[in-house]
């Protein structure tokens, strides 16, 4: 088993797990907290992202990409040295930024989110970006010497803390206003950071124990770090503010049309808290497979083996396409009867057919995003993004007020083609690939499509029949992956998974 398959199946269990126990997490918490408070929590995560965007994206890229090429020349000694640098870099930017924060909290949280309910999970929210900094240097580093199950062990065990610590706090100190609801929400992620941030930092230093890296090869100064953390960063902020912009713009234009802005909040804490995590439920295998590509390919391209690079490429998408086309249709079935049931919200689970096709797409733009970072091509993946982004928040400013959310899941679906687009062509270019149409998407789209129909006949027949939810979904699961394996195999060989992601 090839290493890469290997750190991929490692990162893609705890990845998945992962995102069961946050789906399990958010389901509770909705039904804690109700779709009001769960929207008024949604608006705070924005600052969050802006916070991690301005301080610590781009380093985490520039130690990821630095310590894979230095650790493929078998220099472990300036490995250890860009992460130093990092630290030091982050801490300069995030501390005077965390003050400047806590300061301006209150106009951050009545003019730029529009409700000052927001305030104190602004403030919690501080803390938390300055530990999850810590964590992510740490982390990227091992994902870039090739070492993921540290970083793989610690990610499940803080899944479980971040949710026990908030479910926890909210069932001793609930019922509280809206305004410290969120707030102690934002503290149980704070607890879960100090958990992680400590335990990396730890790990890191035990293993730099067994294996002594020796002096530095190279002077690794903060301009060199900084020469890939700034595009890579101030891409990252320009996409966290048009998203951020999109999430404030979503509840403000639901008013603007009409709608009360209780009633509004609600709605778009169910869009953001309990669809779009469902639908999200089966991506752990994206997240998994770029946080190994991005190192894999930066030691490629360091090598000068572009032709392995490729090829890399071409099983990654034909690996994306195999496991996530399946996922969307499945869920675009069975995800609004059995999201209803789980978060006891009627709502959740509507306009589930643009929002899996643009989840789908996503998860294309996602792993060629990725590639792009590998192959030292980050301004190219940031251009994209952005003008993805842009897509996305025209179709929510112009959109949304009249046609409700519905505008927002055709900008989604609109936002997810045009930055998977974007990325193929600049993949494609810069990697010497020819874009293989069947192989990538039609063959798994058709058997996708084919399974979805089947199941929803299934689906809707046990139903009717007086079925539980849960049988039902079970059954509909086992009759697509028959169908699904079925319609595969009749349009031709195609190469197992496992020697698809090897």
């Amino acid at each position: 088993m090839s290493t890469i398959l290997a750190g991929t199946l490692l990162l893609t269990a705890t990845g998945l797990f992962s995102q069961v126990v946050g789906f399990l997490y958010r389901m509770a918490l909705s039904r804690l907290i109700g779709a009001e408070t769960m929207g008024l929590y949604q608006l705070v995560m924005p600052v969050y992202s802006v916070l991690m965007s301005v301080t610590a994206v781009g380093l985490t890229v520039a130690v990821s990409t630095l310590s894979a090429r230095y650790h493929a020349l078998g220099d472990s000694g300036t490995v250890r040295l860009v992460l130093r640098r990092a630290l030091q870099n982050f801490l300069l930017l995030a501390v005077p930024l965390g003050l400047a924060v806590v300061v301006l909290s209150d106009p951050i949280s009545v003019y730029l989110l529009g409700d000052a309910r927001t305030r104190l999970g602004v403030v919690i929210m501080v803390p938390c970006m300055l530990l999850t900094g810590v964590e992510n240097l740490h982390k990227h580093c091992f994902y870039g010497i090739g070492r993921v199950r540290p970083p793989a062990a610690v990610e499940t065990a803080e899944q479980l803390i971040r949710a026990g610590a908030v479910l926890l706090l909210l069932a001793a100190l609930l019922p509280r206003s809206a305004e410290e609801t969120v707030g102690i929400i934002a503290l149980g992620m704070v607890l879960c950071e100090v958990f992680s941030a400590c335990a990396l930092t730890l790990l890191f230093r035990r293993y730099w124990r067994r294996f002594p890296p020796g002096e530095p090869g190279e002077n690794v100064s903060g301009k060199r770090l900084m020469a890939i953390a700034l595009p890579v960063g101030a891409t990252s902020l320009l996409g966290t503010l048009l998203g951020s912009a999109n999430s404030v713009l979503i509840p403000a234009k639901l008013v603007e049309g009409g709608m009360a802005l209780p009633d509004a909040m609600s709605e778009f804490g169910v869009l953001s808290g309990m669809t779009l995590p469902m639908l999200g439920l089966p991506t752990g295998f994206i997240g998994a497979l770029c946080l190994v590509m991005v190192p894999d390919l930066s030691r490629r391209t360091a090598q000068g083996d572009r032709r392995a690079a490729g090829g890399f490429l071409d099983r990654v998408m034909s690996a994306t396409s195999l496991l996530m086309a399946p996922a969307m249709a499945l869920l675009t079935v069975i995800g609004p009867t059995v999201g209803a049931a789980l978060f006891r919200d009627d709502r959740v689970g509507e306009l589930i057919l643009p929002l899996a096709a643009g989840t789908l797409l996503g998860c294309y733009q996602s792993v060629l995003s990725g590639a792009l970072n590998g192959l030292g091509l980050q301004g190219k993946a940031a251009r994209n993004a952005i003008l993805s982004d842009v897509v996305q928040l025209a179709f929510t400013f112009f959109a949304v007020s009249r046609f409700g959310l519905a505008g927002f899941a055709a900008g989604y679906a609109a936002s997810g083609l045009a930055g998977a687009g974007l990325n193929l062509a600049s993949v494609l270019r810069a990697a010497g690939l020819r874009v293989k149409a069947f192989e990538w998407f039609v063959r798994p789209l058709l058997a996708a499509g084919l399974m979805g129909l089947w199941c929803n006949l299934l689906f809707r027949a046990m139903i009717d029949a007086g079925c539980s939810h849960g049988g039902a979904s079970l059954a509909c699961t086992a009759l697509g992956i028959v169908v699904y394996a079925a319609a595969l195999l009749a349009q031709g060989g195609q190469r197992p998974l496992g020697q698809s992601l090897g």
